[in-house]
C-alpha cells in the first residue's frame, strides 16, 4: 500500500521500524535534521553519544548483544571519519550493523563542498556495502537491502550516505516487508563426511568463534561435544559461546595462548572449526595452523563462501549459518570417542593451571594483585554479568583469569581497537539494564571514550568500569623494551584522577592501590550502580612493571638486553 507523501527523513524512520529497529545511536548533525525530526515522535529510542566513535562502537556491541543489525547516525566528513573506527571494527568482528551519514546536497556533489566526502571511496573495503540514496522513493528498497546484506553469510557493516536535499523531498511509496536473514545450511552428505573424519580421528578438537551465533546454536554444539567427548576451544575473543565453566571448554585461541592448548592445535589430527576466520590472532601468526594447506585436517564451517578456502585449503569446507550447522551437528549420531575420551579431562586440567595465580605475584610484594582483582569479580559479580574491554595489556587479565559466563557475557573487539571499552558497556547496560556490565579499560584506551561516561548519566546505564591505571600504553612499551631496550620513547602518560572525574561526570568514583581494598570497592560499586542507576568507576593504581602475567617489564628488558648483546 502506498503511504500519503511523506519527507524522506520520514520514510527512513519508518522503515527503520519495519525492521524492528528500537535504539539508535549517534552525534547530530545540520546533515540529517529531517531525520531526527522523524525520530521526534517514534518509538525509537535515539542514544546522544558524544563523539562519533564511540557512537559507532555503541552500534557493534547492540549488534553484538542483539543479533540485530546496530544502527548509528553521524554526519558529513568529521563525522564520518570519526565513525569509520566503529565500521572496521564491525567488519573484522562480523558484526551486523548500519551506519548512516548525512550527505551534501546532491547540487553540491563533486565540487569538494564544506564536510563532503565521497564514501563509496572511503569506505569501500571496510563495509559489505556502500550506497548512496539519491532518491527519497528508493529508501525503502535501499534499507530493506542494508538490513539484508548486513545479517546475511558473513554478517558486517553497511554504510547510506543520505545527501540533504534528498530527506527533505516529499514522495509517495510503499514500505517494505521486514527483512529475512538468509543462511546457508550444511547437506546431510557432508555430514555425514564430518562424522567419518571424527570416528577416524585420535586427537580431536573443537573450535568456536564468529558471529551468527544463537542461545539454541550454543546448546546444539554442546550436545554436539558432550556427545562426542570433545574438548571446546573459542576463538580470539569469542569466549563466551561456551561458559567457562563447562567441563568441555578448555580456553581460548589467541593472544596468549596457553602453550599446552597451542600444542593441543598443533597435534590436533582433525579440528573442527565453526564460526571462525582462523585469522591471524587465532592462529598466532598463522604457525598453529599452517598456511594454505594446515597440518591437521581442517573441517571449516562458516557462513561465507568468499572466506572458506581464501587463507585456508580444508578437508571440508561447509558455508552454513551457526544456528543451522549446530542444530545438525547435535542431530549426528555419536562416534565412538574411546580414544581420545580422556583429552577433556587433561585440557581442562592444563586450563585450569594455566589460569592459577602467576608467579609475579606469589611472594605477596606487589602491593596489587590483579589475578586477585580478577577473582574477586567472578566471587561477587553474577556468573552471567557482561565483561567489555578495548585493546591493551590489561585485557590480558580478563582474558586468561575470568570465567566467562556464556552467551553474551564478553564484548570485546577481535580488531584490536582501542576506546572500544566504555562505549560498549554503556551500550551494554542501555540493552540490557538488568544485567551487570563491567568495563575494564586501560588508562590510555580509557581516555579514547572515556566521555561516553556521560551517554552513561544521561540513559541511567550504571555500568561499572575499572581503570588499569599504569601510566603508559603498556602494549607498546612492553614491546618496546624488546627491541629498543630501556629505550622509552612515547609511551608514557600523565594522566587524570580518574575516580574524581568519575564524580565530576555526576557517577561514583574510589582509587584502590592495595589488595585487600578492591572487593569492598566493587561491593560499594556494584551496589551503587543498582541503586541509582549510574556508572561507577574504580581506578586501579599499579605497578607498571607488572606488564603482563607472565613477564614484568625488568624481565623482558633484560631478555633483549641479553640477546643483543649475544649477536653483537
Amino acid at each position: 500500500m502506498t503511504h500519503p507523501s511523506r519527507s524522506g527523513g520520514q520514510i527512513l524512520v519508518d522503515a527503520l521500524k519495519i525492521h524492528g529497529v528500537d535504539t539508535a545511536f549517534g552525534v547530530p548533525g545540520e546533515s540529517y535534521l529531517d531525520v531526527l525530526d522523524a525520530l521526534h515522535e517514534s518509538s525509537i529510542r535515539f542514544v546522544i553519544n558524544r563523539q562519533e566513535g564511540g557512537a559507532a562502537f555503541m552500534a557493534d556491541a547492540y549488534g553484538k548483544m542483539t543479533g540485530k543489525p546496530g544502527i548509528c547516525f553521524v554526519t558529513r566528513g568529521p563525522g564520518a571519519t570519526n565513525a569509520s573506527i566503529g565500521v572496521h571494527t564491525a567488519y573484522q568482528d562480523s558484526t551486523p550493523m548500519i551506519l548512516f551519514i548525512g550527505q551534501v546536497g546532491s547540487d553540491f556533489t563533486d565540487r569538494e563542498a564544506f564536510q563532503e566526502v565521497d564514501y563509496r571511496r572511503m569506505f569501500g573495503q571496510m563495509a559489505k556495502w556502500v550506497a548512496q540514496i539519491d532518491r527519497a522513493d528508493r529508501i525503502p528498497e535501499y534499507i530493506a537491502r542494508a538490513f539484508q546484506v548486513a545479517t546475511s553469510g558473513r554478517q558486517g557493516p553497511v554504510v547510506l550516505a543520505l545527501p540533504e536535499d534528498m530527506l527533505v523531498s516529499q514522495a509517495a511509496v510503499a514500505d517494505t516487508r521486514r527483512y529475512q536473514p538468509v543462511q546457508a545450511s550444511p547437506s546431510q552428505e557432508q555430514m555425514n563426511e564430518l562424522r567419518t573424519l571424527l570416528a577416524a580421528a585420535q586427537r580431536p578438537l573443537l573450535l568456536l568463534g564468529g558471529s551468527g551465533w544463537t542461545p539454541e546454536a550454543c546448546a546444539h554444539i554442546l550436545r554436539f561435544a558432550e556427545a562426542n567427548a570433545l574438548p571446546v576451544a573459542c576463538a580470539f575473543r569469542f569466549q563466551d559461546l561456551v561458559d567457562n565453566e563447562h567441563p568441555h571448554y578448555v580456553g581460548d585461541v589467541g593472544i596468549g595462548i596457553n602453550p599446552k592448548l597451542a600444542a593441543r592445535v598443533r597435534d590436533a589430527d582433525l579440528l573442527i572449526a565453526i564460526g571462525p576466520r582462523l585469522g591471524e590472532m587465532t592462529t598466532s601468526g598463522y604457525s598453529i595452523i599452517a598456511s594454505p594447506v594446515p597440518k591437521q585436517k581442517l573441517v571449516h564451517i562458516h557462513a561465507s563462501t568468499e572466506e572458506l578456502g581464501t587463507v585456508f585449503q580444508a578437508h571440508l569446507m561447509i558455508a552454513s549459518g551457526m544456528p543451522q550447522a549446530a542444530r545438525m551437528l547435535a542431530a549426528l549420531a555419536p562416534v565412538d570417542s574411546s580414544a581420545w575420551r580422556g583429552s577433556v579431562e587433561e585440557a581442562k586440567a592444563a586450563l585450569r593451571a594455566w589460569q592459577g595465580k602467576p608467579a609475579i605475584f606469589q611472594d605477596g610484594s606487589a602491593p596489587l594483585d590483579l589475578w586477585q582483582v580478577v577473582q574477586d569479580i567472578g566471587a561477587l559479580a553474577p556468573h552471567d554479568t557482561v565483561i567489555t574491554n578495548g585493546a591493551g595489556n590489561y585485557a590480558t587479565w580478563a582474558h586468561r583469569f575470568h570465567r566467562y559466563g556464556g552467551m553474551r557475557t564478553q564484548l570485546a573487539p577481535t580488531s584490536g581497537a582501542m576506546g572500544y571499552s566504555v562505549p560498549a558497556g554503556v551500550a551494554a547496560k542501555i540493552v540490557d539494564p538488568s544485567r551487570t556490565v563491567i568495563t575494564f579499560a586501560g588508562d590510555g584506551e580509557y581516555m579514547m571514550n572515556g566521555q561516553e561516561l556521560a551517554t552513561a548519566v544521561q540513559y541511567n546505564a550504571g555500568v561499572v568500569i575499572i581503570v588499569f591505571n599504569n601510566g603508559m600504553f603498556g602494549t607498546i612499551r612492553m614491546h618496546q623494551e624488546r627491541e629498543y631496550p630501556g629505550r622509552v620513547s612515547g609511551t608514557a602518560l600523565h594522566n587524570p584522577d580518574f575516580a574524581a572525574l568519575a564524580q565530576a561526570y555526576g557517577g561514583q568514583g574510589e582509587v584502590v592501590d592495595r589488595t585487600a581494598d578492591f572487593a569492598p570497592a566493587l561491593q560499594r560499586a556494584l551496589a551503587f550502580t543498582r541503586e541509582r542507576n549510574l556508572p561507577a568507576v574504580i581506578e586501579l593504581r599499579y605497578d607498571g612493571e607488572l606488564i603482563t602475567p607472565g613477564a614484568t617489564l625488568a624481565a623482558i628488558r633484560a631478555s633483549a638486553a641479553a640477546a643483543k648483546a649475544r649477536e653483537a
